[in-house]
């Protein structure tokens, strides 16, 4: 019968007084500790050993610990270091978290900070070596584009672009914020006859209504006050290309007539001049509102409306499209790896899940950030559930929590097609506790742990938002101190 071999933690430290108690409470989790007196020997020992964690003080005589630490990492560029001090400075912080460090924690020890620490360090010691196999869904260069999915509704986006490059007709894009509606402009113009012209976006949102005419349309010497001299506008310097219009709802009355006067007749006039100029410029137009409704309320002129959306592609929400979120994933890793931004490459199980499950509100382009922001401070060459914002750790805006069909494929399986989250069932109304009693051991039979601790994570998550995050009043409702409580709360925030 085999046995499982229990994790190995290295603890070095000048003092030998440290390293016992130390130790001591780490064994008390059947934890198999080794000690080094000094930086050399404990060096030695890491090549020797190959130790799990390592437990590191900063202030040692002879090699410190920064120095012992740079050294380690040599050895194992992967291995995981808890720095150890009596001296919390700003300065400690940066060299402990600068030089790779995992975390750091300060002495005298609470003996349960350095358990539940060693704990979430094991952890992600494990979730390192369970993305060994990872590979990536995609390969970057497939989607040169920069629009990433292969969701029916992006392959749906991916025809009408097929479809209308061979032409000149006028496109408008519509979708929320983040979605990727220029990179959808880039990819028509790209692949239209007009490719080898301009490209010029426009963010209409972005400059006041008193100069979009002269961004747009150019203007003459003395035109108005700081007309020094002559300019072209964007629509005469993308002569022969295309000119993308974005948030195009936030245009100005005044304005939106003069583009009319393009889309008609092929011409403009520069502000303060008298002479027609004409133009040979696609235009392709994006809106996050609704024009119809400003159509309505006469905000927005109905024949500029109906000159633009002659086609119309509408760009999903990224909660809408869930399954394509692992390809998003590695498509940023690639691209940060490209720009030697991040060595990551990897994403664990855990992490993916988590990533998965949320509701990106920010879409794509909030996604975008924050794989960068965990790509910077991951520690190795996989991001893992702890490099995540606590906001996404902590479940904000879960789309599918709870459900048995998560929208990601898991390794080695195909991911299943994903079907608009059906409407929760009514709460079922019991009479009294043990009847809902009965319900929940029902639904928990066969003693699942995970089910189990499903139970306990919902119903701490439930009691402390019920108690406005007050953790005195949720650890008494829940009947565990204050203490027990935040443990379960890092345990939660660790398994994301």
């Amino acid at each position: 019968m085999s046995t499982v071999k229990p994790p190995t933690i290295l603890v070095i430290d000048d003092d030998a007084e440290i390293r016992y108690s130390l130790t001591r409470v780490l064994s008390s989790r059947k934890y198999q500790v080794t000690e080094a007196g000094s930086g050399e020997q404990g060096i030695a020992l890491v090549k020797k050993e190959l130790p799990d964690l390592i437990f590191l003080d900063i202030r040692m005589g002879g090699m410190s610990g920064i120095e012992t630490l740079q050294h380690i990492r040599s050895v194992n560029a992967k291995q995981l270091v808890v720095l150890m001090t009596a001296f919390g400075t700003a300065q400690t912080a940066i060299e402990a978290m600068k030089y790779g460090a995992f975390d750091y924690i300060m002495k005298p020890f609470d003996p349960q900070k350095v358990l539940a620490l060693a704990e979430n360090a094991l952890k992600a010691h494990a979730d390192l070596r369970a993305v060994r196999d990872y590979k990536p869904t995609i390969n970057s260069e497939d989607y040169k584009e920069g629009i990433v999915g292969s969701s029916p509704v992006m392959q749906e986006v991916f025809k009408i672009i097929g479809q209308v490059t061979a032409s000149d007709v006028t496109v408008m894009i519509t979708g929320e914020s983040g979605t990727g509606k220029e990179l959808v402009a880039r990819s028509i113009w790209k692949h239209s006859h007009r490719a080898g012209k301009p490209f010029i976006a426009v963010n209409c949102a972005a400059i006041p209504d008193n100069l979009i005419e002269s961004e747009l349309f150019g203007h003459e010497k003395g035109s108005f006050t700081g007309a020094t001299g002559q300019r072209l506008g964007k629509f005469e310097l993308c002569d022969g290309g295309t000119i993308f219009l974005d948030e195009i709802g936030d245009m100005a009355l005044a304005t939106q007539t003069k583009i009319l006067r393009v889309l008609q007749a092929g011409e403009i006039q520069r502000v303060g001049g008298t002479e027609t100029i004409k133009v040979d410029v696609r235009i392709i137009a994006a809106t996050n509102k609704d024009l119809e409704e400003m159509v309505k309320a006469k905000t927005f002129r109905e024949d500029l409306y109906y000159r633009l959306n002659v086609v119309r592609i509408r760009m999903p929400p990224l909660r809408e499209r869930p399954e394509d979120i692992p390809q998003i994933v590695d498509f940023c890793l690639q691209n940060l790896v490209k720009q030697k931004k991040t060595r990551v490459t990897k994403v664990s199980p855990e992490a993916m899940a988590v990533l998965a499950r949320h509701k990106w509100p920010g879409n794509v382009r909030e996604l975008e950030n924050v794989i960068y922001r965990a790509a910077v401070i991951a520690q190795g060459d996989a991001l893992l559930v702890k490099d995540l914002p606590a906001e996404i750790r902590a479940g904000e805006g879960l789309a599918y929590a709870g459900t048995s069909n998560p929208p990601f494929a898991t390794e080695g399986t195909p991911a299943p097609a994903v079907a608009p989250a059906p409407p929760e069932p009514a709460a079922p109304a019991f009479p009294d506790v043990g009847t809902a009693l009965d319900f929940v051991f029902t639904e928990l039979s066969g003693g699942d742990e995970l089910l189990m601790k499903r139970l306990e994570r919902e119903m701490t998550s439930r009691v402390l938002k019920a108690e406005g995050a007050d953790l005195a009043k949720a650890a008494k409702r829940l009947g565990i101190t204050k203490a027990v409580l935040q443990k379960r709360l890092n345990e939660i925030g660790a398994q994301g």
